[in-house]
């Protein structure tokens, strides 16, 4: 596709109707959808959802839908999640999309009353959620159930029953009348989604995000991205979240391409447990991913070699150096003396990497990253096992895609190049603009950015400022167009003598880096020192232990692994292996274990998997106060030893 044929999209396909009925009427026998039902994958064709999706929306104009009004759609990705969201768009109703793992109490009443949504869509696994969400708001008119309605249910509606009356709506002719006067009069600012903020305050924001800015920033990332129609992708992200909404739903369908949904199991676990398995029954093409899959998928790939036994490890480790070494930056790869390294790289494909493509099915080019930063290392290793993660950048608020890395034009460390049909500038705190390769605040202004947030006209005010998003991202661009992102404003490290240092870098290689640390948040906030929340990887450390005669369950035991978590992050001081990747007055001084996980079920994660940092610091806030205490300096102190215990008694 030309420059110009981009262009006259862009222009054309102004609503996410309209995008989608260009690509029913170029692709129309392609698969769109497939899912798992009753144990086999089935799968509909364009035109096949179109109807369908056309059908939910003359069932909804029957029950009394006007322009603007809303619905909220609790529901994990499936083929009916798809057909909703389109019938609501072609009705001209506002879709709320929520995540599956806000809670009941407290989180989806919220948003249904702040968004004022008539009714609820939810799926059976959700529907266990309805009676602590009605205890706590009672303003919904309907249930509409996408699987049996529970019986006794007076408010609950069957969303097969709507499809079969807008169907039957749909033949008549003076209705079908009416129903084509609807859909003719979409409008490019006609809400789409309000799609709430991941909830790292008591009261998460609603961002508006309009017909406009998601065909807009569909068409944007796919200046950067080529899909061929054939691609298949496995959906394992949350459809709510833009980053999935844009580019795994609207990108896809641009290109025609097929999306499978993720097979949903009865819990979290039991859904996580279904990906690999689904990976290989669909064998996907492309995929999309957050660093905390990716980091998982890493682990999955590195026990996987161990079990083999050690030659197997010693193997995988050498040619992952050659790899590293023939890959340099990505943009250089394979280029001048590395191409004498292309024998050994096929060497250890034969030998080693293509059972790990293997284990993604055997036809997966590559991942789209997004959702956070993601380290360097974790960048360099998925490339050097072929199957390499192309890292973008953008946030909600702009639909949310900005930049991205793509196979043809890429480097590691970066986010990628800016998209076309978008304008970004660098600016300083006073919002002047900044000189290329200087660093600032990330400040866009295109058709991709937010209509505002709903119901908070100051916030608008003080996030969109002469039709410029402020992002309140840290980074830079270089000459050739690359941004580097380096992370949020509100997450700095400022030292006593007020300088800042973004943490996210830091804290990203240093669990990458550092085989026995899981997580880690840093923490300095005019200080005398930055301090170190530590969450350890308790199998690694009982694997080391192991292997010198040791176990965690004793003092000794404990005692060594204290050891061992304190030697790796001094590999980042003077004298060790990373010694000068960072500044070391923003390495910890001292660190506390924390005795527990950071995760969403304790808030400490929000739904992106991303650190709630202000939770971090109100649940350990004791520690906090401790860390800079003379006794926290010396990493053998009761804290850290009480810790320790606890993970070795939970173990």
């Amino acid at each position: 596709m030309t420059q110009e044929e981009r262009l006259r999209d862009y222009k054309e396909l102004d609503t996410v109707i309209k995008l989608f009925e260009r690509s029913v009427s170029l692709y129309p026998t392609n698969i769109l959808i497939k899912e798992k039902r009753g144990g086999a994958w089935v799968s509909e064709t364009y035109s096949e959802v179109r109807a369908a999706a056309r059908s939910f929306a003359a069932g909804l104009i029957d029950r009394g839908f006007e322009p603007g009004d809303r619905i909220a759609l609790l529901s994990e990705g499936r083929r009916d999640w798809l057909v909703a969201e389109l019938g609501m768009f072609y009705a001209r109703v506002v879709n709320v999309p929520l995540s599956v793992k806000l809670e009941a109490e407290h989180e989806v009443p919220f948003r249904l009353q702040h968004s004022g949504a008539r009714m609820l869509i939810v799926s059976k696994y959700q529907s266990v959620k309805l009676g602590e969400i009605f205890e706590n708001y009672k303003g919904i008119e309907n249930v509409i159930y996408f699987d049996e309605v529970p019986t006794g249910d007076v408010k609950g509606l069957s969303f097969k029953e709507i499809c079969r009356r807008g169907e039957e709506l749909l033949g008549d002719e003076e209705f079908a009348k009416r129903f084509e006067e609807r859909v003719s009069q979409i409008a490019p600012t006609d809400l789409a989604n309000i799609s709430y903020t991941s909830g790292t305050t008591a009261d998460p924001k609603g961002i508006m995000l309009t017909q406009r800015n998601y065909a807009a920033n569909a068409m944007q990332s796919c200046t950067r991205i080529t899909i061929p129609p054939t691609a298949v992708t496995l959906s394992i992200l949350p459809w709510d979240h833009s980053f999935a909404h844009t580019v795994c739903l609207y990108c896809f369908i641009y290109y025609g391409a097929a999306l499978a949904a993720q097979e949903t199991g009865k819990t979290q676990i039991e859904t996580l447990r279904n990906i690999p398995k689904n990976i290989k029954e669909i064998r996907p093409t492309l995929m999309m991913s957050v660093p905390a899959l990716s980091k998982a998928f890493r682990r999955n790939i590195e026990n996987g070699v161990r079990e083999k036994g050690k030659i197997a490890w010693r193997l995988f480790n050498f040619f992952l150096r050659i790899a590293y070494k023939y890959n340099a930056n990505w943009d250089g790869r394979g280029k001048g003396k590395l191409a004498l390294l292309r024998p050994l790289m096929w060497l250890g494909d034969v030998l080693i990497f293509n059972k790990v493509k293997e284990s993604f099915g055997g036809r997966l080019a590559h991942f789209i990253g997004g959702g956070a930063l993601l380290d360097i290392e974790l960048q360099r290793f998925f490339a050097a096992v072929g199957v390499p993660i192309m890292q973008g950048y953008g946030l909600s608020e702009a639909s949310p895609v900005i930049s991205t890395n793509a196979l043809h034009a890429g480097r590691f460390g970066s986010s990628g190049k800016i998209v076309d049909f978008m304008e970004l500038k660098i600016c300083d705190k006073d919002g002047k603009e900044m000189p290329t390769g200087q660093t600032g605040e990330i400040v866009i202004k295109g058709d991709n950015v937010m209509a505002g947030y709903w119901r908070n006209e100051k916030a608008t005010e003080e996030t969109i400022v002469d039709g410029w998003l402020h992002t309140g991202d840290m980074g830079y661009v270089t000459e050739d167009r690359y941004l580097y992102v380096l992370g949020r404003f509100k997450s700095l490290l400022i030292g006593s003598d007020g300088e800042k240092y973004s943490p996210e870098g830091i804290e990203e290689s240093i669990v990458e880096l550092s085989e026995h640390i899981e997580q880690v948040m840093l923490y300095n906030n005019q200080s005398p020192y930055t301090v170190g929340f530590i969450v350890p990887s308790v199998t690694a450390l009982k694997r080391t232990l192991a292997s010198e005669g040791l176990r965690l369950d004793t003092p000794v035991g404990e005692a060594r692994a204290i050891d061992i978590i304190a030697q790796e992050l001094g590999e980042f001081r003077k004298g060790g292996a990373h010694a000068g990747m960072y500044p070391e007055r923003w390495l910890p001084t001292a660190f506390g274990i924390m005795p527990e996980a950071m995760t969403e079920q304790n808030k400490m994660l929000n739904s992106t998997m991303k650190m709630v940092r202000n939770r971090v610091t109100e649940r350990y806030k004791n520690l906090l106060s401790a860390l800079y205490s003379p006794d926290m300096k010396t990493p053998h102190n009761d804290h850290n030893r009480r810790a320790i215990k606890e993970w070795a008694m939970r173990q």
